[in-house]
């Protein structure tokens, strides 16, 4: 997969909001986190713009965006925050620009689907990490893992066992995103294709039996079947109903791949909490699951 560019001092990181509303004072921590690293950021016009939810139109965010991939000067492309949105706006693009000079393309969440996009349709890596309206309330190892993935330095994580690991050892292209947002792709043309692949997932704020329905969902489109593993990050905020579901979001994840013979990975350190480790989408990594867990990649 085509890797872009990693990042030197005096080069210039462009954001911008695809989804939810920001304003410039919700991302200033991250500017000046930016700018400690020698980085110049230019800021997109969908900063400060509100309509009801969204960062304005969906032409305005997509223009945005736009500007930004055609950009040869802008070297990576933080996105601002989560939310929903981005897949109003997505469908247009045009990568004609973006592929004579890849760069960086970073998020979480809401932005899974131009993950998709970039890694299955474009075959471009990627960064699933923290966006600019969380860094405030990350930790410095999240911090210092967006920017070792940006500079190029090799990403190297441990993290402890989980109970219901399946031990063994991983390697391959890792891909994925938010749960929520890969059920919402299938069956379109931004397809997820997890054969072969270790599959990531996170999720936050959903109801017990929507993850049973998207795992559900997810594995009888084939995509839980040929994994080389399964890793699983934040599972948060998760909601029940009057009548419990009866199991965590970890055990009916389990439930749905235990037939299967590769390794399952949880408590991975990223998603939607403070400790958001990046993960380079499409880039091979190594991890192992035992007593204790580590990731290389």
């Amino acid at each position: 997969m085509l890797r872009p560019a990693y990042l030197k001092k005096g080069d210039k990181i462009g954001i911008v909001a695809t989804a939810r509303k920001v304003s410039f004072d919700e991302v200033k921590s991250s500017i000046d986190i930016l700018e400690s690293w020698g980085l110049e950021v230019v800021i997109g016009k969908t900063i400060g713009l509100g309509l009801n939810q969204f960062a304005g139109t969906d032409a305005e965010r997509k223009a945005d965006i736009q500007h930004f991939f055609d950009d040869k000067e802008i070297k990576a492309v933080l996105t601002a925050r989560g939310g929903y949105g981005t897949v109003r706006m997505m469908d247009g693009i045009n990568y004609d620009r973006f592929m004579q000079s890849p760069k960086w393309l970073i998020g979480f969440s809401d932005l899974t689907i131009l993950h998709g996009h970039l890694n299955s349709v474009l075959g471009v890596q990627s960064i699933h990490g923290t966006m600019a309206f969380s860094f405030a309330n990350n930790t410095q190892e999240s911090l210092n893992s967006l920017k070792d993935a940006l500079f190029g330095k090799g990403l190297q994580y441990e993290f402890p066992a989980h109970p219901m690991n399946k031990n063994g050892k991983m390697k391959g292209e890792i891909i994925g995103g938010n749960l929520s947002i890969l059920y919402s792709m299938l069956g379109t043309n931004t397809p997820v294709l997890s054969s072969g692949k270790i599959l990531f997932i996170e999720d936050l704020d959903e109801y017990l039996y929507h993850i049973d329905r998207m795992m559900m969902a997810m594995k009888r489109a084939g995509k839980l079947q040929d994994l080389v593993g399964l890793v699983v990050g934040g599972m948060s905020d998760m909601k029940d109903n009057k009548v419990p579901f009866g199991t965590s979001a970890e055990e009916i994840i389990l439930e749905h791949v235990q037939e299967y013979d590769y390794p399952v990975c949880f408590n991975f350190p990223s998603g939607h909490i403070s400790d958001n480790r990046a993960i380079v989408f499409g880039r091979e990594v190594n991890i192992v699951v035992g007593e204790e867990c580590r990731f290389e990649g």
